[in-house]
């Protein structure tokens, strides 16, 4: 999946996993199935070899118990950035 992405395709990867770490941030307080939550793992779907981090973080947000819901979205977000690093895409 190493490929050239333009300017926006990374903007818009930056943008959707600075929503996803505002959210993990946040899931240990409150569930976090939000609209923008789901529209920034839509637009990193393109991105990724495998579904498993995206949906493991979505199956996540709306876990009735906090530890669950930060463990799931933190493992979630570890994976999202790893594939995205593998297929060549500097994550910080």
């Amino acid at each position: 999946m190493s490929r050239n992405l333009n300017k926006n395709d990374l903007a818009i990867i930056e943008l959707s996993l600075k929503i996803l770490e505002d959210a993990r941030d946040r899931a240990s307080k409150e569930t976090i199935d939000t609209l923008p939550v789901c529209l920034a793992l839509r637009c990193l779907r393109p991105h990724m070899p495998e579904k498993w981090p995206l949906m493991t973080f979505w199956d996540g947000t709306t876990s009735p118990n906090e530890i669950a819901r930060s463990a799931s979205c933190t493992a979630g977000l570890n994976g999202i950035k790893l594939q995205l690093r593998a297929g060549g895409v500097k994550v910080v």
